[in-house]
């Protein structure tokens, strides 16, 4: 990474909405085994693994450079005082050094903001489990990836083999000429290019690339600003039938009497779980067959995320159940959906969401299952249309907005408003695809990749699944201050799971279960 990057405005919001109490990073806890016949110092093994890896993921070695007072988004950079001892430690677990203890620290370790003067990534390797197993607990900032960009840079680190693959030296590449005469030629060749070509849809979003000074001062940060000003206005114009007629659907959707009742199952009730968050984390990690989850929405008629909604549902339910706190409406979950195009593994945010109904108000796991496949059919519907939008609107940038959103964020943060306002969705559910190969790290098997999410003011549970080989591997993380100890919901899930497979197993499997 020798030229600078700036982040789009998706991924700067990360940084602006981030607070001491709502640190925006995610990350991992994985667990590996080494092989009866390791003989080496694994945690030196990994460093020098990710070391070798550093060229084919430059994210790792890009810190943030901040643009003068704020006034635009940061960019990225590569950091010439990159030190790799500075991201990955080695962790100290206390005995009886079991996973539930791991958890228990990684947990802790979450709340904990990363360093905005280094690369925005941190990796602890945890050595002296049982049964030869090897803790890792990674985190890296919102700003740099999401789910979809995570999955990638696992597949592009580990190996597929315990016999760790060679990284060939990528080719030195020439630094760019960024000077006053480079980029004014560069700006009449857009300019030129720009007015031969076609003015209609489907050339202007594409074709024009005005130059940047790529350089940190104020006067060449104005320079690239109002460059891409301009670059925006004309792909705005290019886009405006596409986003006419999406806007046209979103009307029409609205205005139908029939998707009146979709749009009030969206409306979220004020639960327990819906309040201002504390500085603590509760983590946990519980893992179930992807097979038979597969096999499960099979049965249903409905999709493996359907299942996963309904898994998370049955278990939040259960759990305010217990606390005498659950919700006569049914309660809600914001979904992230990917907008990342298969093979895409650029390492930046594509992604938006939407708001399901999850049938907490259904006892019967079957009836509920139903419901959450119908509700879910009918958010898809009503936010399709916005996925045309969102690669216009995702990247609106106005000099000033960064300063201005952190100061929104601090007051927000501050001022305990989550604990008065409607929530916008009571618990946040995420599906992340993960390969369904066998992965090593420096010859040791990864057994299990659990997901380390966010938590927000409003949203304190934030419940995230990646499938790996045949398991789906759930991630549950709370504000310690709503749910102190969020194990309670892990040791739910397997019971919930049960339940939901003999509500749609076939009679015969019943009898010979009974029999």
């Amino acid at each position: 990474m020798s030229d600078a990057k700036k982040l789009t405005s998706m991924d700067a919001s990360f940084l602006y909405l981030e607070t001491p109490e709502m640190p925006m990073h995610v990350g991992s806890m994985a667990i590996f085994r080494l092989p009866e016949d390791y003989k080496g110092n694994f945690f030196e093994d990994f460093k020098a693994m990710i070391a070798s890896r550093l060229p084919i993921a430059p994210i790792l070695k890009a810190r943030l450079e901040k643009a003068p007072l704020d006034i635009d988004h940061p960019s990225w950079v590569e950091d010439d005082q990159f030190d790799i001892d500075r991201h990955i430690f080695r962790g100290s677990l206390p005995a009886p050094h079991d996973r539930p203890t791991l958890e228990r620290i990684v947990g802790w370790m979450h709340a904990k903001l990363l360093n905005r003067a280094r690369p925005l990534w941190e990796f602890y390797v945890f050595e002296g489990m049982k049964d030869n197993e090897i803790g890792l607990y990674s985190k890296m900032h919102h700003a740099c990836i999401d789910g979809g960009a995570g999955a990638a840079l696992t597949s592009m680190i580990y190996d597929v083999t315990p016999v760790p693959r060679t990284i060939e030296p990528p080719a030195a590449r020439a630094r760019t000429g960024n000077e006053p005469r480079d980029i004014a030629a560069n700006l009449i060749d857009s300019y030129q290019a720009l007015w031969r070509q076609p003015f209609d849809g489907s050339a202007a979003p594409k074709s024009i690339d005005l130059p940047r000074s790529g350089k940190s001062d104020l006067g060449s940060i104005l320079f690239d600003n109002a460059m891409f000003q301009i670059e925006s206005a004309v792909k705005f114009a290019g886009s405006i039938p596409t986003m006419l007629k999406s806007v046209s659907d979103v009307v029409g959707k609205i205005s139908d009497p029939k998707s009146r009742d979709s749009i009030a199952s969206m409306a979220s009730p004020s639960t327990i779980l819906n309040k201002a968050i504390s500085s603590e984390r509760s983590f946990a990690g519980v893992s179930i067959s992807l097979s038979r989850a597969k096999a499960l929405a099979k049965q249903s008629g409905g999709k493996l995320n359907d299942v996963v909604l309904a898994l998370s549902s049955g278990v939040v339910r259960r759990y305010l159940l217990q606390q005498g706190a659950l919700p006569t409406k049914s309660m809600t979950a914001a979904v992230p959906i990917s907008l990342r195009e298969e093979g895409n593994t650029d390492s930046n945010n594509q992604v938006f969401g939407m708001i399901c109904s999850i049938a907490t108000n259904i006892e019967d796991p079957k009836a509920r299952l139903e419901a959450i496949i119908a509700q879910s059919a009918k958010s898809k519907e009503m936010s399709h249309p916005l996925r045309a939008l969102m690669p216009q609107v995702s990247n609106i940038s106005m000099l000033g907005a960064p300063i201005l959103v952190q100061i929104m964020a601090l007051l927000y943060s501050r001022s305990n408003l989550s604990d008065v306002l409607p929530p916008a969705a009571n618990i946040t559910v995420s599906n992340v695809p993960g390969p369904r190969q066998t992965l090593y790290a420096a010859g040791a098997e990864l057994l299990h990749i659990v997901p380390v999410s966010i938590s927000t003011h409003g949203l304190a549970l934030n419940i995230t699944v990646q499938s790996y080989r045949d398991q789906l591997d759930f991630g549950f993380i709370a504000g310690a201050n709503i749910i102190p100890h969020v194990q309670v919901l892990c040791d739910m899930l397997p019971t919930e799971f049960a339940a939901l497979e003999a509500a749609f197993a076939p009679p015969a499997d019943l009898k010979s279960a009974a029999s």
